[in-house]
């Protein structure tokens, strides 16, 4: 069980699991370590690594409930080879729930991480109780075969900036501009034990998954129509790399979905809009319904 539950995120301490897969999977856990319900299971975004959560946002998340962010095999401190396809992240993500023998959880998958937790809960439906879609998209949607160029300009060389980050996880008003200055700060304010840094062999392998993922398909579309459980999709008004229609979309196709979409805002929503977003996944997480 956790036992983190007077840290922060940003000062939680690096740990490793061994998966049945052979995988050492790095990993931080933080919350309460008994009677906050549910784990929730944090899939991270394309490139990402553990410290490119906010921790802001974790630490609202993980205020009732533990809370737990790892990395995909090959990418920052976990061992193995960066996967090129969802159904093998999918795979890893599954191996490691196993490895912590959390049993049932809940998912907040974000951006590229949303397409894995839309193919955990259906490749091994009784893992995951409820879903959180943050910036995601259907397998198969047209239009999703790869990025914008000017995303992956921003976000795609082998050498990203702090301003290619704003242009893609943040609005141009200068409201959303002082947020994403200020979610860079709260990431970057662990200085000493921060997790390894993602290769461009990650970055190749991901960006292959995704491009995948994304080659139109009109009867891929049916696939999600197989989730029984209760879906929760959102995204930002002005989402450059996961285009917001693809939010109602996804919502039209899985029976029990919801969606919300937060103003003045684009990739990076969640950590923009932290203390709302946290408080609308605890309250989708506890709904009785």
């Amino acid at each position: 069980m956790s036992d983190n539950s007077a840290s922060s995120y940003s000062s939680l301490p690096n740990k490793v699991v061994r998966a049945a897969d052979g995988i050492d999977y790095a990993y931080r856990d933080t919350g309460p370590n008994a009677g906050g319900g549910v784990p929730l299971v944090l899939l991270v975004h394309f490139r990402g690594n553990l410290d490119n959560w906010d921790p802001a946002l974790v630490d609202a998340l993980a205020t009732g409930r533990r809370v737990i962010a790892f990395d995909y095999a090959g990418v920052g401190g976990s061992t193995g080879t960066t996967a090129d396809t969802i159904e093998q992240m999918a795979r890893e993500a599954i191996a490691f729930i196993t490895a912590m023998d959390l049993g049932p959880v809940d998912v907040l998958g974000f951006s590229i991480g949303s397409f894995v937790g839309q193919q955990i809960a259906m490749t091994r439906p009784a893992i995951v109780r409820r879903l959180v879609l943050a910036s995601s998209a259907p397998q198969g949607g047209a239009g999703l075969h790869g990025w914008a160029p000017e995303v992956m300009e921003a976000v795609g060389k082998p050498e990203t900036s702090p301003d290619g980050y704003l242009d893609v996880f943040f609005a141009p008003s200068p409201s959303s501009r002082k947020a994403g200055q200020e979610a860079l700060q709260r990431m970057y304010s662990r200085t000493e034990d921060r997790d390894a840094e993602t290769t461009w062999a990650t970055r190749e392998a991901q960006y292959d998954a995704v491009c995948t993922w994304g080659i139109p398909d009109h009867a891929l579309l049916e696939r999600v129509s197989c989730l029984k459980l209760p879906v929760f999709i959102a995204n930002g008004d002005s989402d450059p790399m996961i285009l917001p229609h693809y939010s109602y979309l996804l919502a039209g196709l899985i029976p029990q979905a919801s969606v919300k979409i937060y103003p003045d805002s684009a990739h990076g929503f969640l950590f923009q809009h932290h203390a709302e977003f946290a408080a609308d996944v605890e309250s989708f997480l506890t709904d009785p319904r």
